[in-house]
């Protein structure tokens, strides 16, 4: 069984200083249909004006994955780590127990595009940490790295060319969800392109793709 979760369908917040897609119900949008999948509970993908961002605020009780699609993220937190996040890279905070941080686009002339995911932990709380590492085509993070994470959920990274085919296993007591980060593909009678989501019980057909393109994939616990 297979949900596919249309770009043009998610939620939108548009505030002025960012324009955010939300795969899932997230602040003011709010479907209780559509509030997470599987240890994914949020998925949104965030334009920042330059000079803007998200002010020191808190998190708890999440591994949040923030990848770069372009432009610069600057990231301080409460545990004195500083970065500065350039196209390529992906960071993981773990808020565990409690963590404050900020997030703003470290230009004065140029938006930033991220993607953001929220995981659900095996266990609440713990003491939180924060990781960043160039972003590679293949595992990305899981309980071995090269993010850790604190699940049994495994988020690869792929980078298909033109004409490849993406195999997608969902392996039985697993759930997979597939996040269309760059291009067009097939996935039998399904067009899937930039932006959309596909949520996963059972083995898919392949994605066939028309283009280059880039894509996340999510394989969790289904339960």
């Amino acid at each position: 069984m297979s949900l596919i979760h249309d770009r043009m369908a998610r939620g939108r917040s548009r505030k002025g200083w960012v324009d955010a897609f939300h795969t899932f119900s997230f602040g003011e949008y709010d479907d209780p249909t559509r509030m997470g999948f599987a240890r994914l509970r949020v998925l949104n993908e965030d334009r920042i004006v330059p000079g803007a961002g998200f002010a020191a605020h808190d998190h708890a009780g999440f591994d949040i994955l923030t990848l770069v699609l372009s432009g610069r993220i600057r990231h301080e937190d409460s545990l004195g780590n500083r970065a500065e996040l350039a196209p390529g890279q992906v960071q993981l905070m773990r808020a565990g127990d409690g963590i404050t941080h900020s997030e703003v686009n470290a230009s004065q002339t140029e938006a930033a595009h991220v993607l953001q995911a929220w995981l659900i932990p095996d266990t609440p709380g713990g003491a939180p940490g924060y990781q960043t590492v160039p972003l590679a085509e293949g595992l990305v993070a899981g309980r071995e790295g090269p993010l850790r994470l604190g699940s049994d959920t495994r988020v690869s990274f792929l980078r298909p060319a033109d004409g490849a085919v993406s195999a997608i296993e969902v392996a039985p007591g697993r759930a997979v969800f597939v996040q269309v980060v760059e291009g067009i593909a097939r996935m039998g009678e399904e067009r899937l392109a930039t932006g959309d989501g596909v949520a996963l019980r059972e083995t898919p057909p392949a994605l066939v793709w028309q283009t280059d393109g880039a894509l996340l994939v999510f394989d969790m616990p289904a339960h």
